[in-house]
């Protein structure tokens, strides 16, 4: 994945600084002091993460882009974090509107199905790991057939691992809502995966 120069630079100017904590919590204290080595380890720890949401939204190149805004925002507001939430669930945040203000002013919305790596276990053997693979692909092509709002509130709950109470935080809707939506995109990935022959339980 590319960054562009003026952010590479920003998190290659200096060295990680030693620090007994390196929490994310600590790493932002860190960071709004001005510490270039705590923002290129938290860049290092959460920009895989980061980049997976964005393209959710929009296309490879734009959450690039986005990416590299997310963390500079990252750089600035640090300072304004007040440890309410995870860092994570900041972070998601922050990516989202950037990712749905990219969306209101292109009126369009993307999904790249490539987005997401067939995860692979490395104590299988071949023919375990193609099987594992085709389900995680299927997978994939069900979770592209729910609507915006109930495929984003699956992947943070699944992939993020994130609670209702988080997810509601990130998309800014009530828990109750974040349950209802969950509710029906399991059912329909469920509908989905036994027409393909998977077993519902993995959902």
């Amino acid at each position: 994945m590319s960054i562009t120069y003026a952010t590479a630079r920003l998190y290659t100017a200096s060295a990680p600084t030693e620090a007994p904590d390196t929490s994310d919590a600590a790493l932002i204290q860190s960071i709004a002091a001005g510490d270039k080595g705590a923002m290129r380890i938290l860049f290092a720890r959460h920009n895989v993460r980061v980049y997976r949401f964005l393209v959710q939204f929009v296309d490879r190149s734009a959450a690039e882009d986005l990416l590299s805004e997310v963390f500079l925002d990252v750089w600035r507001q640090a300072g304004r974090f007040q440890g309410r939430s995870q860092v994570t669930t900041w972070l998601l945040a922050i990516a989202r509107n950037k990712a749905l203000s990219e969306l209101r002013r292109r009126s369009t919305e993307e999904l790249d199905e490539d987005a997401a790596a067939a995860i692979e276990d490395s104590g299988n053997d071949p023919e375990v790991t193609m099987q594992n693979r085709q389900k995680t692909e299927i997978l994939l092509k069900c979770l592209t057939q729910l609507s915006p709002a109930h495929r984003e509130v699956t992947d943070l709950v699944y992939y993020h691992e994130k609670s209702i109470d988080e997810v509601a935080e990130i998309t800014g809707v009530p828990q109750n809502t974040v349950k209802t939506r969950m509710f029906y995109a399991r059912k329909r990935i469920a509908e989905l995966l036994a027409v393909q022959g998977i077993d519902r339980a993995i959902v």
